[in-house]
């Protein structure tokens, strides 16, 4: 056989196999404390506080922030929102949508990395983990053991923790559309309506699995986030950023020797900076789509720099620009653009919310019949006035027409309108037909409180008469 055949590789060698489904391996996050996982910690306390704690406020006797969906009543505080304000809460998405361009075009991924409920909620579960198992080698070594009761009951405790951690989050979801003390007395005595225990379990089966399990899958694989995050994105966006230059080449070195003679960089490739990061990424591979920016690695890495005598700063939260050319360009215009379209988008929002008029007219001709005579020789028509108190106080209502002619209004003119009631009345108005110059004429009904000058609406309609040549 010549060399040539004898260098030629094999069917096996030539064959490249790609695994579209490969098992995702585990991750075992190393717990390092810094000035990240400080501020991670702290920064997700207050968003868990608020969201734990909000149904349990009252306001005016009810739950402040109550999302009564039978009722179609919002209520958010001292305020309270119908369907017919739906348009305010997509105006309200888009600002939020805004906000967070704004501020990954200045800062990245910062929500993902501190505010993000699925950090937050994985945070609160590997504290459990860390709490039953230990350490991360002590959790490796307790997975690779055989099963004892020593396995059994930290793997237990950690469930339980798990799951009671996830039920609470279940519950308070629910409690945010059922009045949560009602809500907690019927879970515990059996008599909750059947659809409140199906959302509960439902989302406490949720939250089990992705902050139990999912974690980082989530990051990496279903949120969107990541996906588009790169186009607002530019080169003077602050990223956890490694710095190639200074770093490379990496390698193990003894303290006080020459290394640069050597040829080695600051790195000392300890791979500290691997091991605390939550989606188990090498962030000295450059920027990627699964790093949430949430500066755990800039913490593991300051601290080996410390301890072995060299500048701080080898990963940190720095731009491209910064790296290449020792600048970063602060205003810039995708960053003025974003800000001034939220700028416009707030204050309209905001002089919207402040003018709101929480009432509503809605005015419901007669259509069955166009217009009768009465036994006076009058044109009659007959109206039915739907008004919507969207307030939560009652007021008295005026009812007034303004038109060209004088119509003799038939019916009560004060109504009684209670506190978030949608109230019907049925008015008549009358006109001599000998005013008709047209078949028909357009008027306008006006709905003003006695006691709120700020409470009134207006609804245009028509009287219908013969057309009289």
């Amino acid at each position: 056989m010549s060399s040539q055949e004898e260098k030629k590789p094999s069917l096996e060698e030539e064959a490249h196999v790609l695994y579209l489904y490969e098992t995702e391996k585990k991750i075992y996050q190393r717990r390092f404390v810094g000035f990240f996982r400080k501020l991670k910690k702290r920064s997700g306390i207050p968003l868990l506080l608020g969201y734990l704690l909000l149904p349990w406020l009252q306001i005016d006797g009810r739950q402040a922030v109550w999302f009564d969906l039978p009722a179609r009543k919002f209520h958010i505080f001292w305020m309270t929102f119908w369907p017919q304000d739906f348009m305010m809460l997509a105006w309200l998405l888009i600002i939020a949508a805004f906000t967070l361009f704004s501020v990954t075009v200045v800062v990245g991924r910062v929500w993902c990395g501190f505010s993000c409920p699925q950090t937050v909620w994985t945070m609160m579960f590997m504290g459990v983990e860390r709490f039953f198992e230990g350490g991360r080698n002590k959790r490796i070594k307790l997975d690779l053991a055989p099963w004892s009761f020593n396995k059994v009951w930290r793997k237990g405790g950690k469930h339980f923790g798990w799951l009671l951690i996830a039920f609470i989050t279940g519950f308070t979801f629910v409690a945010y559309f059922n009045p949560v003390r009602q809500l907690s007395i019927d879970l515990f005595t059996f008599s909750a309506p059947a659809a409140a225990v199906f959302w509960t379990f439902f989302f406490t089966l949720m939250t089990y699995m992705n902050a139990g399990y999912l974690r980082e899958q989530v990051c990496k694989y279903m949120c969107p986030y990541a996906r588009f995050q790169s186009v607002m994105f530019d080169a003077d966006t602050l990223i956890v950023s490694y710095d190639k230059a200074r770093g490379e080449s990496r390698g193990q070195r003894k303290k006080g020797s020459d290394y640069r003679a050597e040829g080695l960089g600051d790195c000392v490739d300890c791979g500290l900076c691997v091991q605390v990061c939550p989606v188990g990424i090498d962030i000295r591979e450059g920027l990627q789509p699964e790093c949430i920016s949430c500066g755990l690695c800039i913490d593991a890495c300051n601290a080996i720099m410390e301890k072995v005598e060299y500048p701080k700063g080898l990963i940190s939260f720095t731009t491209e620009n910064k790296l290449e050319n020792g600048a970063t360009h602060v205003f810039r215009p995708r960053l003025l653009g974003y800000g001034l379209a939220l700028l416009v988008m707030v204050s309209v929002f905001a002089y919207t919310l402040i003018t709101r008029v929480p009432l509503e007219l809605d005015i419901i001709r007669d259509r069955s019949l166009l217009y009768r005579e009465t036994s006076r020789g009058m044109v009659e028509n007959i109206y039915t006035l739907r008004i919507n108190n969207m307030d939560n106080q009652a007021h008295k209502y005026v009812i007034n027409v303004e038109a060209d002619q004088d119509f003799r209004f038939i019916g009560d003119s004060i109504v009684d309108v209670a506190g978030g009631e949608v109230y019907t009345h049925l008015v008549r108005l009358e006109l001599d037909p000998g005013l008709l110059k047209r078949g028909n004429i357009d008027i306008t009904f006006v709905l003003q409180a006695e006691d709120d000058e700020k409470m009134h609406d207006s609804e245009e309609s028509r009287f219908i008469g013969p057309f009289i040549r």
